[in-house]
């Protein structure tokens, strides 16, 4: 008989599964400049694209392509796509004006003719669905050639705009955005990454869980409305905030055992921590999830802080994550390991070969029986 779990939930019940490391930090060592971001497609551009760090999916195909490969050489199980920033309403920062620098003000109408763009929704559909294809060539090609299966996660990241907060102080009820237009901004991203194969969906470094519901529902919504749970194709679903120094998501400010609450109910694949303030202070926050939640646990910290001096923009070297993330495997805190800011396939590399033969953290229910997932994450 076969087994019908999930391929990664195979590898979790023997391991801990390596996800990589920090795109951008990566493109940084390439020196890469604002002609190169451009190209010849972006060469009129009126506002600076060189942050636009996802637009490299279509300008330098081969400098990420490059990316990918050297984080699944490293040791990497799961790559992340190129697509941090790749909705609509993030991709308008880079092409369109912003009306206050003019006397007006960002507010839903004005959101709703980003949601319209037609440039903007082709422009995010591309990058989705072009990064996934170029993580879906080199995870296929890596584990060709190892005989080790590789997955693709697609990346789904925070906004610019936040659904939980008003930016005005003198109106605490005023949001410049509706949860509506953010979901169907995360409903185009979810469906181009599934068009370019992505095996997973991530949605990562929560700030505002709000905006992390309004991406769950685009997902459900868009599993339902495409046949996708009819057909029993949905893509499990891995789960990640990040979280300041008292352990709360840093806009919405939910402890860490308050966001397992909000997000269980979408019955993750996966759900952890990343990016924050570096692992030196992760350790209490993701113990405590790892007590409650009855799924696997990630953990991709920054390295470190920030630190302009330093080749990466941040403090630790490979062996410090390395030594760091041992500290949680030995806790039997996780199931999935990685970094964040500031982590190269160097650290990668590093952060694998410290967890290799480590045993992983223990899926067990609430109740102390050995955890249940959903079909769709099985």
């Amino acid at each position: 008989m076969t087994d019908p779990r999930h391929p990664l939930r195979k590898i979790l019940d023997e391991r801990i599964a390596i996800i990589d490391g920090a795109m951008g930090t990566t493109i940084r060592t390439y020196g890469m400049t604002e002609a190169d971001m451009r190209g010849d497609r972006f060469r009129d551009a009126k506002k600076d694209l060189l942050n636009n760090g996802d637009l490299f999916s279509l300008t330098q195909p081969k400098m990420i392509g490059d990316i990918h490969r050297r984080f699944l050489e490293a040791g990497a199980d799961i790559i992340e796509t190129n697509t941090f920033g790749a909705t609509s309403i993030a991709q308008s920062e880079f092409f369109v004006d912003d009306p206050r620098e003019f006397g007006g003000c960002k507010d839903p109408e004005f959101y709703q003719k980003i949601i319209d763009d037609k440039f903007l929704g082709d422009l995010a559909w591309e990058i989705n669905e072009q990064s996934s294809r170029q993580c879906r060539e080199w995870a296929d090609r890596v584990a060709e050639a190892t005989g080790r299966q590789r997955f693709v996660a697609g990346a789904i990241g925070p906004l610019t705009v936040s659904l939980s907060n008003s930016p005005d102080a003198d109106d605490p009820g005023f949001r410049v955005i509706t949860f509506d237009q953010v979901k169907t901004a995360y409903k185009q991203q979810v469906r181009a990454l599934i068009a370019g194969g992505s095996d997973l969906l991530l949605v990562e470094t929560i700030f505002d869980s709000l905006n992390a519901k309004a991406a769950l529902v685009a997902i459900r919504e868009v599993f339902d409305e495409d046949g996708l749970a009819a057909n029993h194709k949905e893509l499990p679903i891995m789960i990640s905030a990040a979280v300041g120094r008292g352990g709360e998501t840093m806009i919405s400010a939910q402890t860490v055992g308050a966001f397992w609450t909000a997000v269980e109910r979408a019955r993750p694949f996966s759900v952890g921590l990343n990016c924050s303030l570096g692992p030196d202070l992760m350790y209490p926050f993701l113990e405590e999830l790892s007590e409650k939640a009855n799924v696997a646990v990630s953990c991709y910290p920054n390295a470190g802080l920030p630190n302009p001096l330093s080749p990466t923009g941040f403090d630790l070297q490979p062996n410090d994550m390395a030594r760091y993330l041992s500290e949680f495997a030995r806790g039997g805190l996780i199931n999935i390991a990685g970094g964040c800011c500031g982590n190269t396939p160097e650290h990668i590399a590093a952060i694998a070969k410290a967890l290799e033969g480590q045993p992983p953290r223990k899926l067990t229910a609430h109740d102390g029986t050995e955890a249940v997932l959903s079909e769709a994450n099985r």
